[in-house]
């Protein structure tokens, strides 16, 4: 099984992944799609400070069901622009997977204008639990590292 592929698996079955940089784990909601997890920070969205400014981050992977940690997954950082490739289709998912979404017709422009949308893509590099050094069993309300 691929990186890319061990992400999928474990993006797919869970609606948050922890987004790590700078000294801080982050638990967000996201969606899989294509070959990355996509997210959208900022304005009245999920707080990422910074995710646009960083070249990688780790992503950890929990079970749904324990949240036992799976894997943690490096993954390269590319800021999704309105109107480039891709947008069409990581706004689209964006939107259907966003629970409690109070301005559903607008919510695509208002990302564009006030939030940062990003591409997660897994580099390759990924580590399961016992290759990790620094081992986090199960995550509290607010996952610290």
């Amino acid at each position: 099984m691929t990186t890319t592929d061990l992400v999928a698996e474990l993006a797919k079955k869970s609606g948050l992944v922890w987004v790590s940089f700078g000294g801080a784990s982050r638990a967000v909601w996201h969606e899989w799609v294509g070959d990355a997890v996509c997210v959208v920070s900022g304005g009245t969205e999920q707080a990422l400070p910074g995710i646009a400014d960083q070249q990688t981050v780790t992503l950890l992977l929990r079970s749904k069901t324990t949240r036992a940690l799976a894997a943690e997954a490096e993954a390269r950082v590319e800021v999704v622009q309105p109107g480039s490739e891709h947008w069409d289709a990581v706004a689209t998912a964006l939107k259907t997977g966003r629970l409690n979404l109070a301005d559903s017709d607008g919510a695509v422009e208002r990302w564009g204008r006030e939030s940062v949308v990003v591409r997660l893509v897994p580099t390759g590099t990924a580590a399961v639990p016992g290759e990790i050094t620094t081992e986090i069993g199960h995550t509290a309300p607010r996952l610290s590292r």
